[in-house]
């Protein structure tokens, strides 16, 4: 932990959460204040999770929620943490929430850095096709090839053509799923096309 340069007799020791940069206070009770249920999306490595989240005196209250994990059941053979997942991810929890009569919500991203196009917006553009009144600024969605996954599958015919070797080792998960990964655009049709059979109006 770094220590302050100065300590006085005024100083006190922050909270833990924001020690660590995991909560921003501030932003938190703006969040708080709106009075409105939140669209929490959290980002690792391997996987993604949306919920609808309301406050309450006890804490937050998860009302409903989606994992990259449940992208598996339905099939899905691709990346749990890409772009293409994350927008599966957010239609999934969008579709859970129309169900159980949630309209509208606001978006809360924590303390992550957001970048446009980005995995966050490609689940938020799920949210929103699952027609849920999220706001968000204009030309933060990613374009609907990239969250297709069109530019992970000419990638991968690129790398095929031009060495095999890499190519193999690039893509060694999807391989020993014996998916092909420059079938992934159809692949993640399927699965979309799955989710709104299975959970859409």
């Amino acid at each position: 932990m770094i220590m302050p340069k100065k300590i006085g007799p005024r100083w006190r020791v922050q909270f833990r959460r924001k020690r660590t940069a995991k909560t921003d206070y501030r932003q938190r009770l703006r969040l708080l204040r709106s009075g409105r249920q939140r669209l929490v999306i959290r980002l690792s490595l391997k996987h993604i999770s949306v919920q609808i989240v309301r406050a309450a005196p006890s804490g937050d209250e998860t009302l409903v929620s989606a994992h990259s994990k449940e992208l598996g059941k339905l099939g899905w053979k691709g990346h749990t943490s890409n772009l293409p997942a994350a927008y599966l991810v957010g239609l999934l929890c969008g579709y859970r929430a129309r169900k159980e009569g949630i309209e509208g919500v606001i978006l809360d991203i924590g303390m992550q850095a957001p970048a446009a196009g980005g995995r966050i917006f490609a689940a938020l553009k799920g949210v929103l096709d699952a027609g849920l009144n999220v706001p968000h600024g204009e030309g933060v969605l990613p374009k609907d090839e990239r969250i297709r996954g069109d530019h992970i599958a000419q990638y991968a015919e690129k790398l095929k053509s031009e060495d095999e070797d890499t190519y193999k080792k690039v893509f060694s998960s999807y391989l020993q799923r014996g998916f092909p990964p420059e079938q992934l655009p159809q692949h993640f049709e399927q699965i979309k096309q799955a989710i709104i059979t299975q959970h859409g109006a």
